[in-house]
């Protein structure tokens, strides 16, 4: 009998830590979903019940089994109305959505819930505590109990109508195959929240053994089904591939319940062991809680991506291994300029000059990226010195003496034979006529593996280009896929939903045509709601809309107070400048007192702080409309 109990202590004290888990899932990664917000509304009820009740089980005094049973009714009571909206939730996602009658069911139902919760402290909703040896205590019933009850089986049978309608609205197999899941993972609620014991007190007595066996089996079924509708919901308003969610679902199920569960359990069991020895606590206890949890963390860090190929990879094995293999063998801006600070400083060793630098050459023109020791750029402003370097020289091909420091053009050669400038290597305060053959050699040495370096990063870089151009349509079908699992009118409507990878870029381009042109009437920016609303309230164009909206945007990031040319105004002052009062870059310059370079860099951080603040309206704006 003891074993039985506690097992079914682990047990219960399991499905609270799992379904604690599995809230923090939801609440994380995708809560704009209303499927998963009434999904979490579940979750956090079987938390109160389920760390109650095994709370409950330990109490030591009668006064504490009363009050832990009693917080027990608390999520007891606001499991109809949760489960309700829920359904409602998944009714409305296969495009049913709720035209009001529904909408005020859930209401009425939630102020249900909150009036028999009112009622649990002045003891009319349950009586005081009764317990019956060999199985577990529980509330004495009351007239109101048989009502609630009543109005239990109500939403409970309301809910499955929504569910089956749900089921049979989906428009595609994978859809309700998911749909199945989830009705049957819909069970777990039913199974681990309602009151048996009150209408089964007496058979519980009589057959303990049979009552903590079925005990046991009912939780076990409630913690597989918690997971099942887990999973299903986890793909609602997920445009990731279902490898992605099935592999980051996994991997936080095995760190959060499975690592916590078996730590509960064997911990449970030393201590236990401990006291039939008389020991009530034992230092084997701290010992095997640390090592439990740090086995199962190291097991799954180890193991984990042997399953993730196994389980969720398929056929496309080798596409994904190639590109998760990219992030361990690409170049960084960081792991290039430590390489490059490395050959530099050994440059500097060999020739035994104070100082080298190297400038890459991009869109915007040759721009400082390394420099070590000592260079003119401590002291002049790079910009201007590096233009002066395109002016002074027409042949770009040989290094040169240029002022007091020796300039080595870092080229690249195609095998047609067409020469193509990465940069330039610089070294301070040397002379060519000083330089030995060994050293001249050398030079060429150090600069080859340098153009090759920024060679393997200009190559880098267009494969990243070319990364976001196909990400931004993979995008769009990804979102289409996942909203036409159990919507088909979603895919069918004409209207595709707009990714948010090249946001940035767009703003940039509605903000370069601001006072009229292609990129501003033909912008993606005009599918936004915020711009759709605006433009039917006020009855104008869609591209005036979207004027007011960047100008809001931009508006946002002004700082508070007088204008100013000081630097917290800078992005302020970069956009007004630029693309409301169309203004040259290097009158921009010469005014900010910047070099242009620095100007391209704050105008992409200002465009991108533009674009987050839009974003932030879009999701303000849907989320009104959601509340309305």
């Amino acid at each position: 009998m003891s074993v039985l109990i506690t097992l079914n202590q682990i047990l219960m004290a399991g499905i609270a830590i799992t379904a604690f888990s599995l809230l923090l899932y939801a609440l994380t990664f995708n809560l704009r979903e209303r499927v998963a917000r009434s999904f979490s509304v579940i979750l956090a009820c079987l938390v109160v019940v389920y760390a109650a009740e095994a709370l409950a089980s330990v109490a030591e005094t009668s006064a504490r089994l009363e009050f832990w049973l009693r917080m027990q009714w608390i999520g007891i009571v606001f499991i109809p109305s949760s489960y309700l909206h829920f359904s409602d939730a998944l009714l409305a996602t296969t495009g049913k959505p709720s035209r009001g009658k529904r909408r005020w069911t859930i209401r009425l139902s939630y102020l249900l819930s909150s009036l028999f919760l009112l009622s649990l402290p002045l003891g009319w909703l349950v009586g005081p505590v009764v317990e019956q040896p060999n199985t577990a205590p529980f509330l004495q019933p009351t007239w109101l109990t048989d009502a609630f009850i009543f109005y239990y089986l109500g939403a409970m049978v309301m809910s499955w109508y929504n569910f089956i309608r749900a089921y049979g609205r989906s428009a595609t197999a994978t859809g309700k195959r998911r749909m199945g899941y989830l009705l049957a993972g819909s069970l777990a609620p039913t199974l681990g929240s309602f009151p048996f014991l009150l209408f089964s007190s007496g058979f519980a007595g009589r057959h303990s053994i049979v009552f903590w066996l079925v005990a046991i089996l009912s939780n076990i079924a409630v913690w597989g089904l918690i997971i099942i509708m887990a999973y299903s919901v986890a793909f609602f308003g997920v445009s990731l591939p279902d490898r992605r969610v099935k592999s980051r679902l996994f991997k936080w199920i095995l760190r959060g319940p499975v690592v916590a569960s078996f730590t509960l359990a064997f911990v449970t069991i030393v201590r236990r062991a401990g006291e039939l020895q008389g020991l009530p606590y034992n230092t084997f206890v701290p010992i095997t809680m640390v090592a439990i949890i740090l086995i199962g963390e190291y097991s799954i860090t180890l193991f984990f991506p042997i399953l993730e190929r196994w389980l969720f990879f398929g056929n496309d094995k080798k596409e994904i291994e190639a590109l998760m293999g990219l992030e361990d063998r690409l170049i960084t801006r960081n792991d290039l300029r430590q390489f490059i600070e490395m050959i530099l400083a050994a440059l500097c060793d060999r020739l035994q000059a104070p100082g080298a630098y190297v400038a890459a050459l991009d869109a915007e023109g040759l721009e400082l990226a390394v420099k070590v020791g000592k260079t003119f750029f401590d002291s002049e402003t790079p910009a201007q010195d590096l233009s002066r370097f395109f002016a002074d020289n027409d042949d770009y091909y040989d290094m040169f003496q240029w002022g007091e420091d020796i300039l080595i053009p870092l080229n690249d050669q195609d095998d047609d034979g067409n020469i193509d400038m990465l940069g330039v290597l610089g070294v301070s305060h040397g002379a060519l006529e000083a330089l030995d053959e060994e050293q001249l050699e050398a030079l060429d040495a150090f600069s080859e593996k340098i153009a090759l370096a920024l060679k393997d990063r200009r190559l880098q870089e267009q494969v990243f280009e070319s990364l976001g151009e196909l990400s931004t349509k993979v995008e769009v079908i990804q979102q289409l896929r996942a909203a036409g699992r159990f919507d088909q009118a979603k895919v069918l409507s004409g209207e595709e939903p707009l990714p948010k990878s090249d946001f940035s870029q767009w703003v940039k381009d509605a903000l370069t045509h601001y006072w009229g042109g292609p990129k501003l009437t033909d912008s993606p920016l005009l599918k936004l709601g915020i711009v759709q609303n605006i433009a039917e309230s006020s009855e104008g164009s869609s591209s005036n809309a979207l004027r007011t909206i960047l100008r809001e945007g931009i508006e946002r990031i002004r700082p508070e107070g007088e204008r100013r040319f000081t630097g917290e105004w800078v992005l302020y002052n970069i956009l007004e400048m630029k693309f409301l009062e169309g203004k040259k870059v290097r009158e921009i310059a010469l005014r900010l007192a910047m070099s242009e370079a620095d100007l391209y860099r704050k105008q992409r951080v200002a465009i991108e702080a533009v674009a987050k603040e839009i974003i932030e309206m879009e999701s303000q704006s849907e989320r009104r409309n959601e509340l309305q």
